[in-house]
């Protein structure tokens, strides 16, 4: 598994009544309660934003992203709860002087009826006067705020929507997309958007200009209230590493048997088009079909009988099912065809593979499996080095037997996981994902497109014997703007 992370363009704090626009803010305070004025007895507020989906869309349309295997892409709103890192500030007061919130569910809306909508310039949750100034910069009240989206535009109900369900846009007309617990009222958010998102990516829903976060209209409406509750999470105007994003997981791991092919167990091929080193697609799936060491296709192993699909860009995976009552080892051939690249047909690719028995695969016997300890080499990132935000390497991994030179081992099970430094703890960047294997190599491939500039660790994790064996800090590396090495 692979992800992708998709920022957010805009967003905006709303707060209930108010013309106050906070879209600069690199905080976003969503509270409750009371505001102790007799016209409006409580006060609330929402979230709003919107997601760049460019990146993603480029890897679906080239085929980065497969969707053409039998796999869901999994996409999860995250953002980070300003009170996550400290304990000790659990049923404790914010700095606006609000109680810090628990037992509540918050909500993730779609924005309804299409509405178009500006971020703003405003960063102050009130007009400050300064010693130094006779007026407060950071004070806007410019759109978008709770009446308006533009300056010649507003919503079609005051704040989106109407928690009592009222006006032209009540509570029970919106699209919830998800609904969240906050038991503590310091967990991070982790909305499921999957099923609105691949609704974009396949164009079945089309014209979204947002999206939104609030409190469940129960807690809005609660009345008699004499104190004010809030959460308070990183927006995309954050300093800090904690921009929220959408995270994309899709699978593109490649599993190649073609080495390590085993009677009686499913098995995995690959196709792999290149063009001057650079993958590239055919204009569709191929077929393939498996022949004995004669030549004679063997029954029921050809398209459309076998499944083939874009594992990735330039990619191709066809799953042989277990193939059973022949002596081993013994040759066979993966024949594909049906290639047309740009409109050109191409010659058929004739592979060859050897089936193995099925005991090479498995250890039985009256002794243990000694477990082994291993050493690696990189290629594709060098130690320390500094990257453009705009690269994207592939990083092959070389794994040997420790403290040998040339013992290099063909089958292993390896992964790796990607993470940044705060003092002494580890962020998570990625989580451990399978290094793919070929038949020449180990590699994953690592976009920095998606990363926010910093320095990132790499950690290497192999099974054996039982055994998870972790090597950490393998590889070191920044990340920079490009800006930052011109």
């Amino acid at each position: 598994m692979s992800i992708n992370n998709s920022y957010f363009s805009k967003n905006n704090t709303l707060i209930s009544n108010s013309l106050t626009n906070t879209g600069r803010n690199p905080v976003t305070e969503l509270f409750y309660g009371s505001l102790a004025t007799s016209l409006y007895p409580n006060g609330f507020s929402r979230f709003i934003f919107d997601l760049d989906l460019t990146l993603l869309q480029e890897k679906v349309s080239d085929g980065t992203i497969s969707t053409t295997c039998n796999d869901t892409m999994v996409h999860t709103l995250r953002m980070v709860n300003t009170s996550t890192f400290n304990l000790e500030e659990l049923n404790t007061t914010t700095s606006q002087g609000r109680l810090r919130a628990t037992s509540f569910d918050l909500i993730l809306f779609r924005i309804p009826n299409n509405q178009l909508w500006d971020e703003g310039v405003g960063y102050d949750f009130a007009d400050l006067i300064y010693d130094y100034s006779n007026s407060d910069k950071n004070f806007s009240t410019r759109p978008s705020n709770w009446i308006q989206t533009t300056t010649l535009s507003g919503w079609t109900s005051p704040g989106i929507y109407s928690n009592i369900n009222s006006g032209a846009t009540p509570y029970s007309a919106l699209t919830i997309v998800d609904t969240q617990h906050f038991q503590f009222g310091n967990e991070n958010i982790s909305f499921d958007m999957t099923s609105e998102i691949n609704s974009i990516l396949t164009g079945g829903l089309t014209g979204v200009t947002g999206w939104g976060i609030a409190y469940l209209p129960q807690i809005e409406n609660l009345t008699g209230l004499t104190e004010n509750y809030e959460v308070q999470f990183f927006t995309r105007h954050t300093q800090t590493f904690y921009e929220p994003f959408l995270e994309t997981n899709y699978n593109d791991i490649i599993e190649d048997n073609r080495n390590n092919f085993s009677l009686g167990k499913v098995n995995k091929l690959y196709l792999y088009l290149y063009e001057d080193g650079n993958p590239i697609n055919l204009d569709q799936l191929p077929s393939v079909s498996i022949s004995d060491a004669n030549g004679t296709p063997i029954l029921g192993l050809s398209t459309p009988n076998l499944d083939i699909c874009q594992r990735t860009k330039g990619v191709y995976e066809v799953i042989i099912p277990p193939l059973l009552g022949y002596k081993t080892p013994c040759s066979f051939y993966d024949v594909w065809s049906d290639l047309y690249i740009n409109g050109f047909q191409v010659d058929d690719i004739t592979n060859s593979f050897t089936v193995y028995p099925f005991k090479k695969s498995v250890q039985i016997g009256t002794t243990t499996q000694d477990p082994k300890v291993y050493g690696f080499d990189f290629y594709g990132i060098k130690q320390d080095e500094k990257i453009y935000n705009t690269d994207i390497r592939k990083v092959g991994v070389v794994i040997k037997q420790a403290y040998s030179t040339n013992k290099i081992l063909p089958n292993v099970e390896a992964h790796y996981r990607v993470y940044v430094r705060e003092g002494q703890t580890e962020v998570e960047v990625q989580d451990w994902t399978r290094i793919n294997k070929t038949p020449n190599e180990y590699y994953f491939m690592f976009d920095t497109r998606d990363k926010i500039p910093n320095e990132y660790y790499i950690d290497l994790k192999v099974l054996s014997s039982g055994e998870i064996n972790t090597y950490k800090k393998q590889i070191k590396f920044q990340i920079v703007n490009l800006k930052y090495l011109e």
